[in-house]
């Protein structure tokens, strides 16, 4: 039989709170909860500033699920495994009453046989997870809690292939057009021969189904062994994969045993692309010369939390590529398996990365961000036990994916005092030193030091290395280069990243003149991008953020995110987008945004909006971004002027006060090319209008007929259908044929619990999702403008 995949996210019940006896098949849940999958326990709790400010003031505990299942009579004799994509965190798992052991990394794909344990036909099956979130400040960004990933079930051929066992690459792209590929199989015998032979099969298949791609071997595998099998050849006729035309192809690998029929053992989406680093020309891409314009994403969705959908993330990824965003860093984990689908779909570079702790804890702040004293729970107590399955279990997973193209094995392990020092530094002073004590700046020899992070480089980018058939290169997230660099921590790298360090990029590349280097993550700021566009052997950059997200609070409670995306949690687009677009985006452009005096001197401090209403007479400033030469300001049809020089932040600013009426910039250079923005101050609300949100005409993701989930986008508008955004009211909703799972406006001081469904509008927008349980979908959305009926199916 071909490989088989069954879901396994439905009819779960949940439990919080520990009941020990739990584990067994025979216990009664019917008191239980019902839930589905993706779950996450905390997105349905209030927000208290008791908890942890690190995870976004977000409770935590233990947690009990309960599934029961059937295998037909069919499937006996075949290998029966369960996945599950992520369980955050220390999970146990039973199937059964059998317990088939735990996980405690909350980020790692579990992948567990059980096959000696289920029953067949009409006999129900049982799995039990427990799961141990108990320790609030073990993180410094929001992680959810629970089974917050799918789950399934893959039934195949005991004379087959191990799960991620196929690994697809792209030798070379010759001149003459074709291209030499390779693919290496794993092969598996656990029948109860001593060996088994067959006929393996590898086909690639174009969007049509017609194949243009073939290879066979023959192959003997022994009893309960594991053989490795390469497959090479050439393809005459293909599109390449590429940022701008991201072409994917199907590799369809089966297996015809002596005796019996043919069947597959692995479907993959691969492309057909070569990428390369070079110290001195940075990246290239299919031998095109091109920078990384990426943002570094944390995993959650808002008030969604850590439960995510792949709809979600392609209406956020869309919307970042409208800003010119082609690369995407997984801060600071292995990210959900549907997002590296999306990228390898729409186009987008992968650093997928590993950890954000190796053997040591780092300090996580539990009352406000950088807020002394520091807690140190987290993976640190895992790590020498779990670092290699758990970076096997990343690579193995994601090396399919032609997106990905750089392994990142651990972000700011470097930081000083965290705990990591040296004699060279007598007194060291990070980023997350506020507050800290001076004794605790200060050299102490009896803290770790930190020569020992060279050794654990070495050993995470050996490992990483050869797990990967592609070699990919292997890169970190350095935090203090000024000393790690010197220990020897970055000479094991294939590419050097550095977090916020611009100004050591030329010092460093004259230091390595063999090592590539770019931005693994970068500020906002004009400087921190021209010295990416302005140096050759950089490769990139990658925002902090593209995306807002919960955790890493600032400030006092209620707040409970972090406001440095480009896009809010809600995936609507922030004043500071266009700032972002004019800095990265090929086609002429001109963003206008409002810079409000609030008296602060830190430019990234200051409140930007990108709206005309406000208190007339406020004194503001008009800031321009775009990638043309100049720009011209009209406030009321007058003329502020032309300006030909940008500020330090890469505007164009004239100050003025707000005026009721109609701001306008025309930007222009000397090739004739134009961009114009304008801002107008808006009527009263007096209309609320919903939409459901469809990709447009052009997406290259695929989107299914039935999402998974619908996203509903919500505005208000004036009588001329301008969106209005000072005037927030409360809006509900009530699905018929559905379920809402949340509502979400992007305010991160918004303490209204995250699945309520009931919440007030964010300068005019929110976004409602919804699950559709039926055929026939309808959504009515009630507020102050009366009632509103959706049919979304």
């Amino acid at each position: 039989m071909d490989q088989t995949f069954l879901s396994l996210n439905e009819g779960w019940k949940f439990h919080l709170g520990d009941i020990p006896e739990a584990w067994y098949k025979g216990f009664d849940d019917s008191g239980w909860q019902e839930v589905f999958l993706p779950h996450d326990w905390s997105a349905h709790l209030p927000f208290d500033k008791s908890y942890s400010s690190g995870t976004g003031y977000m409770a935590g505990g233990i947690g009990w699920y309960r599934v029961r299942f059937t295998l037909p009579e069919a499937y006996r004799g075949k290998q029966v495994l369960v996945v599950f994509d992520g369980i955050y965190k220390k999970s146990r798992i039973w199937c059964n009453s059998y317990h088939l052991g735990k996980r405690p990394y909350g980020y790692s794909e579990i992948v567990l046989d059980v096959s000696d344990f289920v029953h067949f036909g009409e006999t129900d099956n049982e799995l039990t997870v427990r799961v141990d979130r108990t320790e609030l400040a073990d993180s410094r960004w929001f992680t959810g809690s629970g089974i917050y990933r799918k789950a399934r079930i893959v039934v195949q051929e005991r004379f087959g292939a191990p799960l991620h066992g196929t690994s697809f690459r792209t030798v070379s792209l010759r001149k003459d057009g074709s291209a030499e590929v390779e693919i290496i199989q794993e092969l598996q015998n656990l029948t109860d021969q001593e060996s088994v032979s067959g006929m393996l099969t590898a086909r690639l298949l174009d969007g049509e189904g017609q194949e243009i791609f073939r290879q066979e071997k023959d192959v003997c595998v022994g009893r309960n062994l594991i053989s490795t099998e390469k497959l090479c050849g050439v393809v005459s006729h293909f599109r390449p994969w590429s940022v701008d035309s991201p072409c994917l192809y199907t590799l369809v690998m089966s297996l015809q045993p002596e005796s019996g029929a043919a069947y597959e053992i692995a479907r993959e989406k691969v492309g057909i692309r070569v990428m390369h680093f070079d110290a001195y020309s940075g990246f290239t891409l299919n031998g095109i010369s091109m920078k990384l314009k990426g943002v570094c994403v944390h995993h959650d969705g808002g008030t969604l939390g850590a439960a995510m959908y792949r709809e979600v993330w392609m209406r956020r990824l869309l919307g970042l590529k409208g800003a010119g965003c082609n690369a995407i860093r997984m801060s600071h984990n292995p990210h959900m398996p549907e997002l590296y689908e999306l990228c390898d779909e729409l186009g987008f570079l992968v650093m997928d990365e590993a950890f954000d702790e190796w053997e040591n804890p780092k300090n996580k702040w539990s009352t406000g961000h950088n807020v002394y004293p520091p807690k140190h729970e987290g993976y640190a107590e895992d790590f020498p036990e779990w670092w290699q399955r758990d970076l096997e279990t990343m690579i193995r997973r994601d090396r399919i994916h032609p997106s990905v193209i750089l392994w990142s094995i651990g972000n700011e392990i470097d930081y000083p005092n965290d705990p990591y020092c040296h004699p060279m530094f007598t007194s060291m002073t990070g980023n997350n030193d506020a507050n800290k004590p001076a004794a605790e700046r200060q050299y102490n020899p009896d803290k770790p030091n930190m020569e020992r992070l060279s050794v654990l480089s070495k050993m995470l980018a050996d490992a990483a290395k050869a797990l990967d058939p592609e070699r990919r290169p292997v890169t970190l997230a350095a935090a203090f280069p000024e000393l790690s660099t010197k220990l020897g921590f970055i000479d094991p790298l294939d590419v050097v990243g550095y977090n916020y360090k611009e100004h050591l990029y030329e010092e460093s590349h004259r230091a390595f003149p063999d090592k590539p280097f770019l931005g693994s993550e970068n500020s906002h700021s004009y400087a921190a991008w021209r010295a990416v566009a302005d140096n050759p052997y950089i490769s990139g950059q990658f925002l902090w953020t593209g995306i807002d997200y919960f955790g890493e609070s600032g400030g006092a409670y209620p707040n409970h995110g972090s406001p440095a995306g480009i896009l809010s949690t809600a995936g609507f687009k922030k004043a500071v987008f266009g700032r972002r677009k004019a800095f990265w985006d090929a086609e002429p452009y001109a963003g206008l945004v409002v810079v409000e005096d609030n008296g602060e001197d830190r430019e990234w401090r200051r409140r930007f909006c990108d709206y005309w209403n406000g208190p007339e007479g406020e004194a503001v400033e008009l800031c321009c971004y775009t990638n043309l030469d100049r720009a011209e300001l009209f406030v009321n049809g007058k003329s502020l002027g032309i300006q030909t020089e940008r500020t330090e932040n890469g505007a164009f600013v004239w100050k003025t006060v707000r005026k009721a009426g109609c701001v306008k910039v025309c930007a222009f250079d000397a090739q004739g090319r134009t961009a114009e923005c304008t801002l107008e101050t808006t009527g009263e609300a007096d209309q609320l209008v919903a939409s459901v949100w469809k990709p447009e005409d052009g997406c290259t993701a695929e989107m299914s007929e039935k999402p998974e989930v619908y996203q509903v986008l919500v505005s208000l508008l004036d009588g001329e259908g301008r969106l209005v955004p000072d005037c927030d009211t409360e809006v509900s909703a009530e699905a018929e044929g559905g379920i809402i799972l949340a509502m979400d406006n992007g305010d991160l001081k918004d303490e209204t619990i995250c699945d309520a469904a009931s919440r007030r509008t964010c300068e005019g927008r929110l976004v409602i999702y919804v699950k559709p349980c039926s055929e026939e979908v309808k959504l009515v959305i009630k507020s102050r403008f009366g009632e509103q009926e959706v049919t979304l199916a």
